[in-house]
């Protein structure tokens, strides 16, 4: 690949946060890492156009690019699909989506999914060959973390086990399950480290995030990640659709045991082994379930086992696993 040039853009880099700047971050680790060179800026002098977003911007400079037979290669971060119950406005602007990603999508020589999951829900959209590759785990990141336990512990007043979820806080990842187990459950401590933005917000989220109990607590921003995995012992994740998951791969990383609800997504992991799993037929969100999941992760026995099965499962995420997966991507197209 010697020579290779990436126009590697991030249309609204200013403005995203959360997975998908995760996710762009991971890929640059890797183009440095395979000695390519790339631009942040969208132009067509490179050998390839590989684009984060469908914006507008991504779309007329990808339609120009194909014009001048310049590859096209872009992520399916976005879906319809998990596009819903996340900011104040979505819902309503999913249905619309759709079609608009069915053509975008449409125009990449090559689409990457970050899991086989999102790879069913693209297939549906367009015809354009596809490919899975993990939006991995930055190892590197969280080197250290140990070492910030009391810390944090102190910082948000927890007493272990604490159950625990990094991201935003959003519907979507199941914000409404968290709060009630909170709320079932007031002998554990349960805090939600990432980003309240309680104006981009609906009316039932900023209602469930005010009404939770004592034991619930909303970190906001932190600007440290490292600080939640020292903090937290058990990670729930009780998210109703995801693409991925960046912060469970994290978790698992950390060593930390996982509850998740068990969704399609999430195939790949083995309940008992890797895992919990909560069953998506257990009535309602679950609740009641979850309850009983986090009963048997009481036993720190238990939670040390899950928790090093799951840092041994997490290895095949690392970047540097991920990196030859890319440079197969970039022969394959150029």
């Amino acid at each position: 690949m010697t020579g290779m040039k990436i126009s590697h853009y991030f249309e609204f880099e200013d403005h995203v946060t959360g997975g998908i700047r995760e996710s762009v971050a991971h890929q640059r680790k890797i183009l440095d890492r395979l000695d390519l060179r790339y631009s942040t800026d969208p132009t067509l002098n490179g050998d390839a156009f590989h684009c984060n977003l469908m914006g507008p911007r991504s779309v007329w400079y990808a339609k120009r690019a194909r014009a001048r037979d310049i590859p096209v290669v872009a992520h399916t971060h976005v879906t319809a699909e998990d596009f819903g119950d996340s900011f104040r406005f979505t819902n309503a602007l999913a249905k619309p989506l759709k079609p608009y990603l069915e053509w975008a999508y449409g125009l990449a020589d090559a689409l990457v999914c970050p899991s086989e999951y999102n790879r069913g829900v693209i297939e549906e959209y367009t015809d354009t060959p596809t490919r899975v590759i993990s939006n991995g785990v930055d190892r590197q990141k969280l080197e250290g973390f140990e070492s910030l336990r009391s810390e944090y512990l102190e910082r948000y007043d927890l007493e272990p086990p604490v159950v625990f979820l990094v991201g935003h806080v959003i519907k979507r990842k199941g914000l409404e399950t968290f709060v009630e187990l909170a709320r079932r459950m007031p002998e554990l401590d349960f805090a939600w480290f990432g980003p309240l933005d309680l104006s981009l917000k609906g009316r039932e989220t900023t209602r469930l995030i005010e009404g939770s109990p004592d034991n619930c607590t909303f970190t906001d921003y932190i600007d440290d990640i490292r600080g939640a995995y020292a903090a937290g012992d058990i990670f729930c994740f009780p998210t109703h659709e995801e693409n991925e998951g960046i912060a469970l791969l994290e978790a698992m990383t950390a060593g930390k045991p996982v509850l998740v609800r068990d969704i399609e997504t999430f195939s790949w992991l083995e309940d008992g082994t890797d895992c919990l799993k909560v069953s998506q037929s257990a009535g309602g969100s679950g609740v009641a379930a979850f309850v009983d999941a986090l009963e048997r992760l009481k036993d720190p026995e238990r939670r040390e086992l899950l928790g090093s099965n799951a840092a041994d499962r997490s290895e095949a995420f690392s970047l540097e696993s991920v990196a030859n997966q890319y440079q197969s991507l970039y022969e394959g197209v150029v």
